[in-house]
């Protein structure tokens, strides 16, 4: 069955960091595109940034460009979001995403369909 489990959100002050993970359970990472996304009260998912399954590529929306990175450690099926100089409009629920089937690239919304349960990342002095 898979599996995503994100962790590391929490509260942080305007200009801190965090490190999102997300945890893959009952499939191998290796071979999927992997998505964060977020979703702040009121308004729509929206892509965050995404990476590829094999050969580096990454997304990184506008907003976040310079600020967030993405990276994944296959050994561990893990994907992380290390989020730096954040701001409130940052704070949403951070979820993040595979697709159904093995692929090498995916960054649009409709791509994904397996989601983990979201974590919740507050910037706010």
């Amino acid at each position: 069955q898979v599996q995503l489990v994100e962790s590391g959100g929490g509260l942080v002050q305007p200009g801190g960091s965090l490190r999102l993970s997300c945890a893959a359970s009952g499939f191998t990472l290796d071979y999927y595109a992997i998505g964060w996304f977020r979703q702040a009260p009121g308004k729509e998912r929206e892509g965050v940034s995404c990476i590829s399954s094999s050969d580096g590529s990454t997304y990184y929306a506008d907003s976040v460009k310079g600020r967030f990175t993405i990276s994944r450690d296959n050994a561990k099926n893990t994907v992380y979001l290390q989020m730096n100089s954040l701001k409130p409009e940052d704070t949403a629920v951070y979820y993040c995403a595979v697709p159904q089937k093995s692929r090498l690239w995916a960054c649009r919304l409709a791509d994904f369909g397996s989601w983990g349960q979201g974590t919740q990342v507050t910037v706010s002095s």
